[in-house]
């Protein structure tokens, strides 16, 4: 018979030899550039991490941007901003065409900046010398006096909110030719040159005549505009039905510190708002989005505001599809899994963690596949009981409740292995930086296990969700092998298509995209 132990040290051989280091020194894969970039622009943040400064991170989107063709580039950013509902990263990658290729960054720009917030991120990227200006120059300048030309009166007037650049800023530096009387006085009001009263837009009419007499119905302008003014609790509660979706979601609050809620007929229609499925369409909203309203309404919220939230958030993943077969999914509750899924920045830390995340999508992959079998991990798996039945919050709950300690990413293929078990889709949702399980040169320990698996499951397949990519990963891009970044609810889809051998890898989904 053979020598079981040379056979066995010739197969290992086969696997791919781990050869650069992840964030925790431990061994790792690199992912290629396209990939890497794919998922920077997809799930990655210009703010301090676990792991890595603000700094280092746009460093390596800039270096991933670099080192692939521009078409990619622009695929990419128009993906992180339609699908992935991403704002830095597709500004950041549209500035840095204007450099990388003039004329492929003409297109992105009309599909990447598509508001005001946007404008003015790109115009700050653009002077900040990031991306090698520190000017707009001609074609860019054109690009942003184009967007404020053709822009209504509605979107100026929501742009005008916000500094660092503020919309005047952007109007001193680009001077757009106003097209009528109307817009010629809005631009004079705006940054405080004279203009004709009687020329000016009806809706800032109205917000001038206000502020001198603030009764009665408010004027039709951005709450921001009114919200520092002294309003009654009544108009409040008006201003709780005119402001946006995502505006209401994030001034929950704001409204009930200021006594909205005690205005009748308030809490029932703020709560019709939030529960409504096409305004959550519409609002492009994300179930971690939602998450943070839940975690962060206070007391004075009242609880059928916060149930709507609820209802909204079991909403916003109901399309998540169902996967055939066997489905392991494998939530990372490791200690670095804590910090803040966004990142950390001053003044504007999300309360939802990566482990937050990675509990949502664990809930909510086992809502739509009511047999699948969740295995949560930090050094090992820890012993869990779900109710697929249940509310996804109480699921994501209990899931993100579990915290602490080191990453054993190999740790649920290894228990798999143990039982012998027959699966057919293993999702691991991490950072993947795994360290406890590192290896002595060869491929690492989740390669192994996954080649071990796959002996006793040949169409078997994995995918690892990378919630806050690091470039690296700890199992190699192959056929049965998927690496996507993301945390949104086009991630689902992503991964269903890849069960059902629909797509290959990420980097195909993303040159997909039309520019």
């Amino acid at each position: 018979m053979a020598n079981t132990s040379l056979f066995g040290s010739a197969i290992a051989r086969l696997l791919p030899i781990a050869m650069v280091p992840n964030r925790e020194q431990a061994p790792a894969y690199e992912l290629g550039a396209e990939a890497k970039l794919a998922q920077l622009a997809a799930t990655g943040t210009l703010s301090d991490s676990f792991y890595a400064t603000a700094e280092t991170h746009l460093a390596e989107v800039l270096a991933a941007a670099r080192a692939v063709d521009p078409a990619f580039v622009a695929k990419a950013a128009v993906y992180a901003r339609k699908a992935g509902r991403m704002k830095d990263m597709p500004a950041l990658l549209a500035a840095f065409l204007t450099v990388a290729d003039p004329d492929l960054a003409v297109p992105v720009f009309r599909r990447v900046i598509d508001n005001g917030r946007m404008l003015r991120s790109f115009v700050q990227i653009m002077r900040s010398g990031q991306v090698g200006r520190t000017s707009l120059g001609t074609r860019p300048k054109r690009l942003v006096k184009a967007w404020l030309e053709a822009a209504s009166m509605r979107d100026l007037m929501a742009a005008a909110t916000g500094n660092d650049p503020s919309l005047a800023d952007i109007v001193r530096m680009v001077h757009p030719a106003p097209a009528d009387a109307e817009r010629r006085a809005f631009y004079g009001w705006l940054i405080g040159k004279p203009y004709d009263v009687a020329a000016l837009p009806a809706e800032i009419a109205a917000f001038e005549a206000w502020k001198l007499a603030p009764t009665g119905a408010l004027p039709p302008v951005p709450f921001e505009w009114l919200t520092a003014l002294p309003l009654t609790p009544e108009q409040w509660g008006e201003l709780a039905g005119t402001m946006g979706w995502q505006a209401l979601r994030m001034n929950l609050n704001t409204l009930a510190r200021n006594g909205a809620f005690t205005v009748p007929g308030v809490t029932d229609a703020v709560a019709a708002r939030l529960s409504d499925a096409g305004a959550l369409q519409r609002a492009r909203v994300l179930p971690y989005q939602l998450m943070v309203a839940m975690g962060t309404a206070g007391d004075g919220v009242p609880l059928k505001v916060q149930a709507a939230l609820e209802a909204a958030l079991e909403a916003s993943v109901s399309n998540v599809p169902q996967v055939p077969g066997r489905v392991v999914v494998c939530p990372d509750v490791s200690g670095s899994m804590a910090s803040p899924a966004t990142g950390y920045r001053k003044g504007a830390t999300s309360k939802v963690s990566c482990n937050d995340v990675a509990a949502l999508v664990a809930a909510a992959v086992l809502r739509a596949n009511r047999e699948a079998r969740v295995m949560p991990f930090g050094v090992d798996v820890v012993p869990i009981a779900l109710d697929p039945h249940a509310r996804l919050a109480v699921n994501t709950a209990k899931l993100a409740a579990i915290g602490g300690g080191g990453t054993t990413v190999s740790a649920p293929l290894a228990k798999l292995n143990a039982e012998k078990a027959l699966v057919d889709l293993v999702v691991i949702v991490s950072d993947n930086q795994s360290w406890v399980d590192a290896t002595q040169g060869g491929a690492t320990a989740t390669m192994r296990e996954w080649d071990k698996l796959k002996g006793r499951n040949r169409i078997a397949k994995l995918v690892c969700v990378d919630i806050q990519p690091h470039g690296t990963t700890q199992a190699s891009g192959r056929a049965d092998i998927l690496n996507v970044g993301g945390f949104s609810d086009a991630v689902f889809d992503v991964v269903a298509r890849f069960a059902k051998g629909e797509t290959r890898d990420w980097v195909g989904i993303i040159n997909e995209t039309e520019v």
